[in-house]
């Protein structure tokens, strides 16, 4: 497993004896995944993590079965499941529930890109990003790890470093001087003295606040204010605002946009100060019986001791900041020997910490499993792989769909086809009328009636079976709404059939359709209704739990 980018190699504090070898190597496994983007292939991990493909292969069948990698030929890809692990962090962190807001409305406010972000060791882990889209615009992702030195939050954060801290500091910097361990940032040619940012450091701490002129690339600048705790006053997390030097120097940045970052930091501070103590959510439940009962299914391919550990992550979260061996062991269902082992291992590799005697959290580390990558995945690339299992299963074509901003019409965002002789040919981009398909239907059905959007004028007889009158429509709708299909039979075109069922975000609401279509003569409606329903239902669901996971703390298009 290669060094985590804060510290040289040579100065690793050796492996406890009770760590648990397993989750190590599935945590090395899992970070190789992620600097790669989220695929990798299994000779290119067995050669980047140095373990025996024997190895390779038990452990990405035990994050298959977890749902946290998919195997895809020789590739392992990473999966919106695992999204689960750093959600663990984020919920028990509580800031971006608490202050992603202020930082969308900034954003909106300026139209420029705003971020948070928290220390991590002697680098800075954001948690929160709110981008604007341009041709030129901020790549980072939630999780994205920084080298302190070369960001506006670092000087902030450094500003509460203590002796210790930053002699890790110096040594991370002279064993890795242009930042190679830090993928998130291009690598640095003739880094200035060290001299500098301790400067840097404390210029910041006299001002309050810091800036990055072009340290990370040419052209990128930001301005930086910190968030402080309510009670403790230390720095929580840090507030920037990003621009390029086409639109802002930044001296221009500093003058005009820093009075209303520092506004924005003000409510922020008020919204911790007011904010109500959290309500514990559920803790997982049944984790060691699942486990043992996939040893039992899959054997020696499943790596029990790798799973084991990885639901002790997520025993953590929303109102269980701080959590006892005890109620880790309780959350999980493990024994409390195994969850000190687990606990013990992730200790060593900087992924909890002790916040006082017997409590644990989580540390920002948590992050670097998958988030990044995973943090800017569309609704399309969720439901693709899952459309594919679905057209395998019923050996029909399979399509997504999400209504166009006129309400009109719908927009094909992903399809998977089957090969047949006689198919329906259609294309991601394509358009149909909303009234006329199956996939409309569903979607107009969720919405009010006074907001569905049919177009202008009477609507047009596609096929002689096409519902144009909008009273018989409106009737159709609602059955829609109650049987939560739509079945629409030769309206759009003659000969064809289509079956569509909603699928729905977190907060129950239709964002998009799956639907089937084939020639009439393939399926009696009856069939459609007995057994492919059944299966876009089921499919929808696979879907609707990666869109929840995904969406909990990142914002997912849908195109």
């Amino acid at each position: 497993m290669p060094a985590h980018p804060t510290l040289d190699e040579a100065a690793a504090p050796a492996v406890p004896a009770e760590a648990v070898t397993p989750l190590i190597r599935g945590i090395a496994v899992l970070r190789q995944l992620t600097e790669a983007g989220g695929t990798l292939s299994l000779s290119a991990l067995e050669r980047t993590t140095g373990l025996a493909r024997s190895t390779v292969d038990r452990i990405t069948a035990t994050l298959a079965r977890m749902g946290y990698v998919r195997l895809d030929g020789r590739d392992a890809v990473l999966t919106p499941r695992l999204m689960e692990l750093g959600n663990a962090y984020l919920a028990a962190l509580r800031l971006p529930a608490l202050l992603d807001a202020r930082a969308d409305a900034l954003a909106d406010a300026l139209d420029e890109s705003v971020s948070l972000a928290v220390r991590d060791g002697d680098g800075i882990r954001f948690i929160h990003q709110a981008t604007r889209r341009r041709a030129m615009s901020l790549s980072f992702r939630i999780g994205d790890l920084l080298p302190a030195e070369r960001t506006a939050p670092g000087p902030l954060f450094a500003t509460e470093w203590t002796s210790e801290d930053w002699q890790r500091w110096r040594t991370r910097r002279a064993a890795d001087p242009e930042n190679h361990g830090f993928p998130a940032v291009p690598p640095r040619e003739n880094p200035p003295p060290a001299e500098e940012f301790a400067r840097r450091a404390a210029q910041a701490r006299q001002d309050g606040w810091a800036l990055d002129d072009q340290l990370i690339e040419p052209g990128l600048v930001a301005v930086a204010v910190p968030v402080r705790d309510p009670v403790t006053g230390r720095i929580t997390c840090v507030a920037s605002v990003v621009s390029h030097t086409s639109r802002h120097t930044a001296a221009g940045l500093r003058d005009t946009l820093l009075p209303r970052l520092r506004e924005a930091v003000a409510a922020m501070e008020e919204d911790l100060r007011t904010a109500p103590p959290p309500e514990p959510a559920p803790a997982p439940s049944g984790l060691a019986t699942w486990t043992g009962a996939s040893k039992q299914e899959l054997g020696r391919e499943f790596v029990e001791s790798l799973a084991r550990g990885l639901t002790v992550l997520t025993a953590f979260g929303e109102g269980r900041t701080e959590l006892t061996l005890t109620e880790v062991a309780k959350a999980t269902g493990l024994a409390r020997a195994t969850a000190r082992r687990a606990l013990i291992t992730y200790e060593h590799l900087g992924m909890v910490t002790q916040s006082r005697a017997g409590a644990f959290r989580l540390t920002p580390q948590v992050l670097s499993l998958g988030y990044p990558p995973l943090s800017r995945t569309s609704l399309p690339q969720i439901a693709a792989p899952h459309l594919a299992a679905l057209a395998d299963r019923i050996h029909e074509s399979t399509s997504l769909a999400v209504l166009t901003a006129a309400g009109d019409e719908i927009q094909y965002t992903a399809r998977v086809a089957t090969s047949r002789v006689m198919s329906v040919n259609l294309t991601v981009g394509t358009r149909l009328p909303a009234y006329a398909t199956s996939m409309g239907r569903v979607l107009l059905a969720d919405l009010p009636p006074a907001e569905r959007h049919l177009g202008t004028g009477p609507l047009r007889p596609l096929t002689p079976r096409t519902i144009t009158d909008p009273q018989a429509l409106a009737r159709a709708l609602e059955e829609v709404g109650t049987q939560g299909h739509a079945l629409v039979d030769e309206e759009l075109e003659e000969g064809l059939r289509s079956i569509a069922v909603p699928v729905r975000d977190r907060t129950g609401q239709a964002v998009a359709a799956l639907n089937t279509a084939m020639h009439s003569s393939r399926h009696t409606l009856q069939e459609c209704v007995e057994h492919l329903v059944p299966a876009l239902r089921t499919t929808a669901a696979h879907i609707e739990s990666d869109l929840h996971v995904s969406a909990r703390f990142t914002h997912v298009p849908l195109t």
